[in-house]
């Protein structure tokens, strides 16, 4: 999958969108799965995570809600058949991506730019590098969380969304509005207030 496809799928998963990735090889298949999950850490897909779906569950492409689904290439004339509505579609074989969206211009362009620099520079990029290059990028976004913790004496921490949202150059703070209704970011703050209220961090 070439750096382009990566960014977009990145940006789509940041918008919780119903993905579909495809491929003849049920091992790349399961692996590009996994691999698109990863991309968000240390934040989580909270949505239907299905890495392989079988046939008989093609139903499951219709579902109303967020999901990262993979389907082996001989199924997806079927997949197509059906009533998909605002699908992003990752064809690993062609490396083609399908998108009613425009999630990556949604992102912050400074930031992406970086990323897509990293990511080419790296001809043939390991694992650790990819891995690496996305993490410095959620860091990026919404590493400023911290900034909007608030510690007060003998209260649990909390997370003020305000402060979180002012002080940002424009085309993060647009992103930002956005993305702190998802469910990977609200999931993200929780666990974080959890862990700060319980000592661990």
């Amino acid at each position: 999958v070439d750096v382009n496809s990566m960014l977009h799928l990145f940006a789509s998963m940041l918008h919780e969108r119903r993905i579909i990735i495809t491929c003849s090889k049920l091992s790349m298949l399961t692996a590009c799965v996994h691999g698109s999950s990863a991309m968000l850490y240390p934040m989580y897909w909270q949505h239907i995570y299905i890495p392989v779906l079988p046939p008989h569950l093609l139903d499951y492409c219709c579902a109303p809600m967020p999901y990262l689904i993979g389907i082996h290439s001989s199924l997806m004339e079927r997949v197509r058949n059906k009533a998909l509505e605002d699908v992003v579609i990752l064809n690993v074989d062609t490396n083609t991506l399908e998108s009613p969206f425009n999630d990556l211009e949604n992102l912050p362009t400074d930031v992406m730019s970086v990323l897509k620099m990293k990511l080419k520079k790296q001809s043939a990029v390991t694992g650790d590098v990819v891995s690496h290059a996305f993490l410095r990028t959620q860091a990026a976004i919404f590493g400023s969380y911290q900034d909007a913790l608030e510690f007060n004496p003998g209260e649990p921490v909390t997370f003020c969304e305000e402060t979180f949202l002012s002080h940002k150059a424009s085309s993060m703070k647009n992103f930002l509005q956005h993305a702190v209704h998802l469910q990977l970011f609200k999931q993200f703050i929780d666990n974080r207030l959890e862990k700060l209220n319980e000592g661990k961090c």
